[in-house]
């Protein structure tokens, strides 16, 4: 992540005072996660209001921008929606809502995050893993 990029998600965090559903936890369960996986870069766009966004993107990967999508959803309390590729991941447990042109256009896979989960959230490290290994292969 560019040091303007990590600056501005620093400011972001700082300021979000986290809630008793512990989302703002879970988010940076997630972002650390990313952050610890070989070849990943980390893109934070910022929509104030709307949508803050964590990015992630292998370096190897020239097919798609990114494999994963972890979404800040302003609402009271914010809570997180996590997109993949639909091609890029496998939803065995059907935990995850079909997003037709859901994500840059494309098929998704979301997983809305109301409350901390440690069962979701579990699930979804599967699910990202898969999509890094996808992505990982160009």
């Amino acid at each position: 992540m560019g040091k303007e990029t990590d600056a501005e998600l620093n400011a972001f965090i700082e300021k979000w005072k986290e809630t008793p559903e512990k989302n703002r936890e879970t988010f940076l369960h997630f972002r650390e996660y990313l952050a610890g996986k070989e070849g990943v870069t980390l893109e934070f766009i910022s929509r104030p209001g709307v949508t803050y966004s964590l990015r992630a993107a292998h370096a190897v990967q020239k097919k798609k921008e990114l494999f994963v999508m972890v979404d800040v959803i302003e609402d009271d309390p914010r809570w997180l929606s996590v997109c993949f590729f639909g091609e890029m991941i496998k939803d065995p447990g059907e935990k995850g809502d079909f997003v037709p042109k859901g994500l840059l256009g494309e098929d998704a896979v979301c997983f809305d995050i109301e409350e901390r989960n440690e069962e979701l959230i579990r699930y979804i490290e599967f699910r990202l893993d898969e999509a890094w290994r996808s992505a990982s292969e160009g």
